[in-house]
């Protein structure tokens, strides 16, 4: 006789439950993505697991028990272990987001823009990366912490020659400036113009790893440039500026989907060497 083995599928609380712990894992790996912690996070997850299949396959009766023993000690050491981006996560749930509207990016917009052009006809030299979906904590973390509204005398004056923060970059979350004087990683790529310098290089790199905006000022000529998925616009004055910030900060963001997002960070494809954009400017891919 052949006993038929029926599937049953989780009911409405079990459906309720598997979609409560999806959202969680997701929202835990995105905090923690772009961060120190997320090594160390991943490596924590990795040995557990390791370590779980490795009693059942083998049937390690004593580890099993010594692991289910240690499961709230193992808990706790997480706590212990991640406390700063707990605290942080914490600190952060009653903030509103500050990315409301188009209004309020419109004028963060207006505000880096006057900032790059005082900075521009002095000659001054800047790195200014605004960051998006991809988080760059790991980056501010070499720097200073600021944690400022977004001004534009304070952000030209951090790039002042002699000012203490003035060797780096900027990095702008929202309306703030969180951190400055942080080292950008540079670009390997070999097929980028010998022309460039450190900023230029610093800024295709740090778009490369993120999906943030930067904007380079040469000190040499005032030239502003601006670096987005590691391709690289020089020669642009306020009115161009403001338009490719205004299409990739609010229509891009607007128009994109999550999914659309999540898909374009991911995507590996080669890019070319060089072409124009159309607008009279030179791209550097």
């Amino acid at each position: 006789m052949q006993v038929m083995h029926t599937i049953s599928l989780p009911g409405p609380r079990g459906v309720l439950e598997i979609v409560v712990l999806a959202c969680m894992f997701y929202y835990v790996i995105l905090f923690f993505r772009g961060t120190r912690g997320a090594q160390v996070l991943s490596g924590f997850v990795l040995t557990l697991i390791f370590l779980m299949l490795l009693t059942q396959l083998f049937h390690l009766e004593a580890l099993n028990w010594l692991l289910k023993r240690f499961s709230v000690y193992l808990a706790l050491s997480f706590v212990i272990i991640f406390q700063p981006e707990i605290r942080r996560a914490l600190a952060e749930l009653g903030k509103q987001r500050v990315f409301a509207g188009a209004r309020a990016e419109r004028s963060l917009i207006e505000k880096i823009v006057r900032a790059v052009n005082i900075l521009s006809e002095r000659k001054i030299g800047a790195l200014i990366a605004i960051e998006r979906d991809i988080g760059t904590r790991a980056i501010q973390e070499t720097g200073v912490p600021v944690d400022s509204v977004v001004t534009p005398e304070l952000l030209a004056g951090i790039f002042f020659p002699h000012a203490p923060l003035h060797d780096g970059g900027v990095i702008i979350r929202g309306d703030r400036i969180v951190a400055a004087a942080c080292l950008f990683p540079l670009s390997q790529r070999e097929e980028l113009s010998k022309s460039l310098g450190t900023r230029h290089r610093a800024a295709i790199g740090l778009t490369e790893e993120t999906d943030a905006v930067v904007i380079v000022v040469s000190e040499e000529t005032g030239t502003v440039s601006i670096a987005y998925h590691g391709r690289l616009s020089r020669g642009l004055d306020d009115d161009h500026l403001q338009r490719i910030l205004y299409g990739l900060l609010v229509r891009g963001r607007s128009r994109k989907s999550r999914l659309s997002r999540v898909k374009e960070q991911l995507d590996l494809t080669p890019e070319g060497v060089a072409k124009t954009d159309g607008i009279g400017t030179e791209t550097v891919q």
